[in-house]
């Protein structure tokens, strides 16, 4: 071992406000904005596409 120690990264910026990130609240920098993405999730301003043209409702009954 050459006893180096590599030089920290700069913390990702929070997704919410870009300030940097706070280990405690990773990736975000505060509670606040962890519950504001977490709000944004719930109220489905984002949301995770899909390539599926049926919906559950309209999808065949799985056999077993």
């Amino acid at each position: 071992m050459s006893g180096t120690v590599p030089p920290k990264r700069k913390p990702e910026p929070c997704p919410v406000c870009a300030k940097p990130a706070q280990a405690e609240f990773q990736p975000f920098c505060s509670t606040r904005c962890a519950d504001i993405d977490l709000g944004r999730w719930l109220t489905d301003r984002y949301a995770i596409p899909t390539d599926e043209d049926e919906t559950e409702d309209e999808a065949p009954p799985r056999s077993r």
